[in-house]
């Protein structure tokens, strides 16, 4: 088994171009299951072959005795059904156990989001001028102005970006590239600080620094978590929002959109999502924020 388990992370790593956090979490979660598999049949690397759906329920029993939140069971059943899917068709295994196998439903709690008026305050808070506030005001314009992800942000180049086309080209999950348009704050933030980076940090002699859009204080490209701590920060600053993340801001982007009358369609393509099911969670967002101002405007919403 364990040797089916190598070549199935190889394959998502090489084939597939997962994110390394896919890999990372399915690898953990493979391990699990090989681990349990070598308790169950008492040996050291047991045959895949051996492995039936009962053996895989038993381990998702176990996995629920231990009070596993339903979405890391689902991702696991997730990682055990590729995995058994890969070794079938490969030839790895003569049936796939898996098949059948039923991934439970998570329980998806409503994205956190920041009211326009927190937007506004936030970008106050980093008026562009001087170069260190001129790249923080970019980031927090690009997150909120084109969604992107943060894995995103941290890769932009500066090949990536035209001004005069007001557009950015973003390599999103699964290496899929997308072009995103840039509204005219975004675009004039983003510009301020293109012509001012050189002066942030001096002279960089790394190439991948050269290349890059957004600069750690080291001289490097910006790191996520260097990023995450300059938007909590500003979060904290700027809203009450109990989640500060720049996710935080991704989601505003994407509900803003929607109670403004965009189409759900037109949202998926802007936030790079690969099934209309995830992005349908915005919906759930805007039924609670006419609810709230049914409750306070309509005579007879309350008793």
């Amino acid at each position: 088994m364990k040797n089916a388990v190598d070549k199935y992370l190889r394959y998502l790593k090489i084939e597939r171009n997962a994110s390394p956090h896919t890999v990372t979490s399915y690898e953990n979660d493979l391990r699990q299951f090989s681990t349990f598999c070598q308790a169950h049949f008492e040996e050291e690397d047991p045959d895949i072959n051996r492995i039936e759906r009962i053996t895989i329920r038993l381990w998702l029993g176990e996995l629920s005795a231990r009070d596993l939140a339903k979405s890391s069971i689902a991702r696991k059943v997730a990682a055990v059904r590729s995995f058994f899917k890969y070794c079938y068709k490969r030839g790895l295994t003569e049936r796939n156990p898996a098949h059948l196998l039923v991934i439970p439903k998570k329980d998806r709690p409503l994205p956190k989001t920041v009211s326009p008026a927190d937007i506004e305050r936030l970008m106050e808070l980093a008026p562009g001028n001087t170069p260190r506030s001129a790249q923080n005001r970019a980031i927090l314009e690009l997150f909120y102005g084109t969604g992107i992800r943060l894995s995103e942000l941290v890769q932009l180049n500066r090949e990536d970006v035209n001004i005069k086309l007001n557009q950015i080209k973003v390599l999103g999950k699964g290496a899929k590239q997308r072009i995103v348009p840039l509204g005219s704050r975004a675009r004039e933030a983003l510009k301020r600080h293109l012509d001012t980076v050189a002066e942030l940090y001096g002279p960089k002699t790394d190439a991948d620094a050269r290349s890059a859009v957004f600069l750690a204080a080291g001289g490097q490209r910006i790191y996520a978590r260097a990023v995450q701590r300059m938007v909590k920060d500003f979060l904290q600053r700027a809203s009450e929002v109990t989640q500060k993340s720049p996710h935080v801001l991704r989601h505003s982007f994407a509900t803003h959109l929607l109670d403004n009358g965009a189409d759900i369609r037109v949202i998926k393509e802007l936030l790079g999502h690969a099934d209309l099911s995830a992005t349908q969670v915005y919906t759930h967002t805007s039924v609670e924020r006419l609810k709230n101002v049914y409750e306070l405007a309509h005579p007879r919403a309350k008793t």
